[in-house]
């Protein structure tokens, strides 16, 4: 099992428009090719201007193929665009993890 640990971080005062544009434009999408993800929090306390989210592979390999056609698909072009021209992200952390011995999800 792979974990897939995203971080992200807006701009002060654009994370509910960016967090709009992701529901309108890319959740559907990017669920259809990775699945549904494990969680998709944003901060109630601390920074409050970041979201994290978590999508579960079941290998490098797995998150390498589906990470791939998502890549290809036009209409997750068309997000990326519409999220890169909003302008609203300033920090994104990628952490790929995977359980402990004693933990089995």
């Amino acid at each position: 099992m792979l974990y897939d640990v995203r971080t992200y971080t807006c701009r002060p005062g654009t994370i509910k428009k960016h967090l709009a544009l992701y529901a309108e434009h890319g959740y559907a999408v990017q669920s259809r090719h990775l699945g549904k993800p494990l969680a998709y929090m944003q901060t109630d306390a601390g920074d409050v201007n970041s979201y994290m989210h978590i999508w579960v592979y079941d290998s490098a390999a797995d998150r390498e193929a589906k990470r791939l056609a998502l890549q290809k698909d036009p209409e997750w072009a068309g997000y990326l665009t519409k999220s890169a021209d909003a302008a609203y992200l300033i920090r994104q952390e990628n952490r790929l993890m995977t359980p402990t011995a004693f933990f089995q999800p």
